[in-house]
This record gives structure tokens, C-alpha cells and sequence, in this order.
């Protein structure tokens, strides 16, 4: 369903009985809703919360920032070490985490849990840290402060996450490639051995909305943002950090970054996941985080 967030059209959808406490899943970068496994969200409902998922702005079926470019990768990325200050983005993570605020608004929801994953966790150390007032306790997935001087994504993975940001598939066909060839140097070995399930979903992805334009705007927000450990050290709600041992992209240190820079915050570690969801792994991050909830 469409909801008005933060003056734009988002698109989500609720799961759950509305008297029950309500998880806010923000998804990452260019993910639409649908990437958070069904097995999950019931998981969370049949524990006894109410799930709210959404497109974040510039994928899926929310709204599109149509004729509004953003900067190349590389070059924002040397600019911001001279001009740390400047924006060079159309929009950064803060409007983005005023956006997942705006879907609990329209749902009528005074204060959620929020679990995010990469990006998501991102937005959602900016929501816990400057709208508290509406966060019972915050999950980030595999994700990061960005912090100087943390380790970065491997070699490959950084070569082809460049390529694929600076890449202009024309048809949906190019893009699945890409997309797939991505997904597969990130993935969790389990992942990886369900290369049919993964392409399958990237074609879901592309009939519900193909929009080669909105990643680059989402990658410059990310780079706009920059150093969130300042954010972090704002975070007083109840915080548990969930990172994947095998993480090629965002490695675990990430992860162990927010919870240094939290105060109090629990850091657990899954053996066996990458920068993925992988169907095995989903019963124990259901129970950690429905514990860590059910704590608050």
C-alpha cells in the first residue's frame, strides 16, 4: 500500500495484529521490501509483533527523485575528504531515516523497534540517535558507522561494487548480470549455493519496479553522510549489533564499530553469514532479535 512518509509516496506493507508491538525493517541499499524473507517476517509475527516493511525512497514502487542526478561515485568520495561539509548529494541518510519516521506516522505508530540491514542499520543509527522519542530498541544488520580507519570491503568486492555503481545497463537483462554477479561475491556460501533462488528474486525485483537510476543517488546519500560514529555515541536506546562472520563487504569490525561506539550495546556475531539473509540463519536472528525486543 501507498503511504505519504515525509511528504513522498512510500510504498509498505504491514504484517501482524496492529495491537501488537510494532518492528520497523529498514531494508539497504537499492533492496526493495521484498528482500526480506517471508520466513523472517513470520517469524517475527508468530512471536507476537506487528512487521511493517517499505521500499525506502528511489527503489521499488516509492517515489523516484526523476531528473535529479547525483554525483559521481569517485569523484563525491575525493571531494568529501576536501570538503567534508559540503553536499553534493539531492538528498542523505537523514532524509531518508525522516522517511521511515513518516511510515510509523502514517500507520499511526507512536514507537517501533527498528532492525536495519547495511544501509538500513545506517538509517537506523540516525533514527535512534535524533528521533528516540519514537525507538524502543534498535537492530542493525551487517552494517557500519563508516568510521575512519575501519577495514573495507575486499579487493573484488569493492572493484565490482564500483563498476556496477558506475555501470548504465539499459535493460533489465544487463542489469540482472550485474546485479548477480554482485550478489554472488558477497553471499554467505549458503547463499551462493542457491544461485537459482537469488536470480529468481532479482527478477521479482525487476517486474515489480526497474529503475536503473535510483542506486547512484542512494550510493552519493550514503557517501553525503559519511562518518556516522557521532551519531552512534547519541544512541541511548537498548542496541544489539547482528553481523555475519563471513561479511565480504561490510566486515564484521563494522558492526563491532557500532557497538563500541554505542553505549551498552550487545554484539553478536553469526558464524556462516555473509552480507545476506541465508534461510539457515534466519531462526536465530529471529530469536535474538524478538529477545532483544521482548527485553526492552
Amino acid at each position: 500500500m501507498q503511504v505519504i512518509a515525509n511528504g513522498i509516496n512510500i510504498e509498505a506493507e504491514d504484517h501482524g495484529k496492529a495491537e501488537d508491538p510494532a518492528i520497523l525493517l529498514v531494508m539497504g541499499y537499492t533492496a526493495q521490501l521484498i528482500y526480506w524473507p517471508m520466513d523472517f517476517v513470520h517469524g517475527l509475527v508468530d512471536r507476537g509483533f506487528r512487521v511493517i516493511t517499505f521500499d525506502n525512497r528511489d527503489v521499488g514502487l516509492s517515489y523516484k527523485f526523476d531528473g535529479v542526478r547525483g554525483p559521481n561515485p569517485i569523484r563525491q568520495l575525493i571531494a568529501k575528504r576536501f570538503f567534508p561539509r559540503r553536499q553534493m548529494a539531492p538528498y542523505n541518510l537523514s532524509d531518508m531515516a525522516k522517511d521511515a519516521i513518516g511510515v510509523l506516522d502514517a500507520f499511526k505508530i507512536e514507537r517501533a523497534h527498528i532492525v536495519g540491514a547495511s544501509m538500513g542499520g545506517m538509517i537506523g543509527q540516525l533514527m535512534a540517535a535524533d528521533h528516540d522519542d519514537r525507538v524502543l530498541s534498535f537492530t542493525p544488520i551487517m552494517s557500519s558507522t563508516n568510521g575512519p580507519g575501519l577495514p573495507g570491503a575486499k579487493a573484488e568486492v569493492r572493484k565490482v561494487l564500483m563498476q556496477t555503481a558506475r555501470a548504465k545497463a539499459r535493460t533489465p537483462d544487463e542489469a540482472l548480470e550485474l546485479g548477480l554477479a554482485f550478489s554472488s561475491l558477497i553471499a554467505s556460501e549458503e547463499g551462493r549455493s542457491r544461485s537459482e533462488e537469488r536470480r529468481a528474486m532479482m527478477k521479482l525485483a525487476q517486474e515489480r519496479a526497474f529503475y536503473p537510476p535510483g542506486p547512484k543517488r542512494q550510493m552519493a546519500a550514503i557517501i553525503d553522510t559519511g562518518n556516522l560514529r557521532p551519531v552512534a555515541n547519541r544512541i541511548a536506546v537498548p542496541t544489539m549489533v547482528i553481523h555475519g562472520a563471513d561479511d565480504p563487504l561490510i566486515p564484521f569490525a563494522c558492526g563491532q564499530d557500532i557497538a563500541a561506539n554505542v553505549k551498552n550495546a550487545r554484539f553478536e556475531l553469526v558464524q556462516g553469514m555473509g552480507h545476506d539473509l541465508p534461510p539457515s540463519k534466519l531462526p536465530e536472528m529471529v530469536d535474538l532479535i524478538a529477545g532483544h525486543c521482548r527485553a526492552v
